[in-house]
């Protein structure tokens, strides 16, 4: 025997909780660079509001290393001068 219809609304299904995407993130040999892109992981335990922050927080690190390339090497220190002496004899 058939179900009866009825004017009301199916019953809305269970949510759907965060699912990896499954992005492969390839190392790039920058210890500090792939901590970064490991970070994104984060991401996919989290529902689609919490994705900002570590798409942030990653795209800040990143921004900060580019700058720490611009910037090149701290110059090398210059020895003090070493004090002259003098001996008459």
């Amino acid at each position: 025997m058939p179900e009866p219809e009825t004017d009301a609304p199916p019953e809305p299904a269970e949510p759907a909780g965060p699912a990896p995407l499954g992005v492969v993130r390839a190392p790039t040999g920058d210890p500090g660079v792939d901590a970064l892109l490991e970070r994104l992981a984060d991401a996919d335990h989290l529902s689609a509001d919490g994705h900002g922050e570590v798409y942030e927080d990653v795209h800040r690190g990143l921004r900060e290393t580019l700058s720490a390339l611009d910037a090149g090497p701290a110059p090398a220190p210059v020895p003090a001068p070493m004090p002259s002496y003098n001996h008459r004899s």
